[in-house]
């Protein structure tokens, strides 16, 4: 009798992991991946005007400077009086780049990172600074992690704010290349919308029972979200309100999706526990990158660059080099 319910458990479980398995296998792995030394959790990362030299930041004011496109890092350490500081968000516009970083830190430089110079924030900024978008010659938009908007055209001496109250906490914040913003709140409850002009963020009820995890962009206004239990949707027009049908990519993916991002017409999906999706039809169907699921880290973050550069930001120092038929 043990023998016989031995086995049928066995069947049991086999039957269950082929369904959990139904998602088919990428054909080649264009992801290589790039261990460095140290233990932080990357947020984000950005390319001076030449596109080759680039700066990764993340938790535990960990920084790391590329001069060869992203494909070796060199680590730097920066004398600030705050002894915890974690980066949130990096950008450039030419020579010119900030970062940002929490509890408050604001960073500036103007010749490509040579130099870096702490821009002083005041005591009664709501929030934390979150992520930061260089938009021109002295000209920035920094985001906090409570919706607080400002932009600066003088180098970060000044700065406007764009609306009147922040939105709460929040758990992600994304910006459009025009300029407008979504929020997804803390508990991922409900999401806000901001754009340009307006005085204050918009609440929408989330589209499901489901919590929210993530919201953002594409090129050309469309919006997606990521829902806990690995569900995506997609809006087919710019509207806020307009949503398609619940997507779930893999099922039984119990650690979720965390970031989406297109590049040539695909759209890639990461996740927690070494997961990496992709789709080639706009998200009807999906192909899993199984050489990379062994990695000992959760993907938060998905970046494409215009020359063709992508990453995956991960954490424990693991990071992901997207590399195309020519570079590898």
């Amino acid at each position: 009798m043990r023998l016989i319910r031995t086995i049928v458990v066995s069947i049991i479980v086999c039957c269950l992991c082929l369904g959990c398995a139904s998602i088919p296998s990428l054909e080649k792995n264009p992801w290589k991946l790039i261990q460095l030394d140290t233990d932080a959790t990357f947020a984000d990362l950005a390319f001076t005007g030449d596109g080759k030299r680039g700066w990764l930041v993340g938790t535990k004011a960990a920084l790391f400077e590329t001069r060869d496109g992203g494909e070796t890092w060199q680590k730097k350490i920066l004398v600030l009086e705050d002894e915890k500081v974690d980066f949130t968000g990096v950008s450039f516009y030419g020579q010119e780049g900030w970062i940002t970083g929490v509890p408050s830190m604001l960073l500036h430089t103007t010749d490509g990172g040579d130099n870096w110079e702490r821009i002083p924030l005041s005591d009664q900024l709501p929030g934390g600074p979150y992520d930061i978008i260089a938009l021109g010659e002295g000209t920035a938009e920094m985001v906090t992690n409570l919706g607080a908007i400002y932009k600066t055209t003088d180098g970060g001496k000044t700065w406007k704010a764009l609306v009147e109250a922040a939105v709460g906490v929040a758990r992600n914040i994304n910006r459009s290349e025009d300029g407008k913003y979504v929020a997804v709140s803390s508990r991922g409850n409900f999401y806000s919308t901001w754009e340009p002009g307006e005085k204050q963020w918009t609440a929408h009820q989330r589209t499901s029972s489901r919590r929210l995890q993530n919201m953002g962009f594409f090129e050309d206004g469309r919006m997606w979200l990521i829902a806990r239990g690995g569900q995506i949707q997609l809006t087919s027009t710019p509207n806020p309100e307009d949503w398609g049908e619940a997507i779930t990519p893999e099922k039984g993916a119990g650690w979720g999706f965390l970031d989406l991002a297109t590049h040539d017409g695909e759209i890639w999906l990461a996740g927690g526990s070494g997961d990496l999706l992709v789709s080639r039809d706009g998200g009807k169907t999906w192909l899993k990158d199984t050489f990379v699921e062994s990695i000992p880290s959760n993907f938060y973050k998905i970046l494409f660059f215009p020359d063709d550069k992508g990453f995956v930001l991960g954490e424990r120092g693991v990071l992901l080099k997207y590399e195309t038929e020519s570079s590898a």
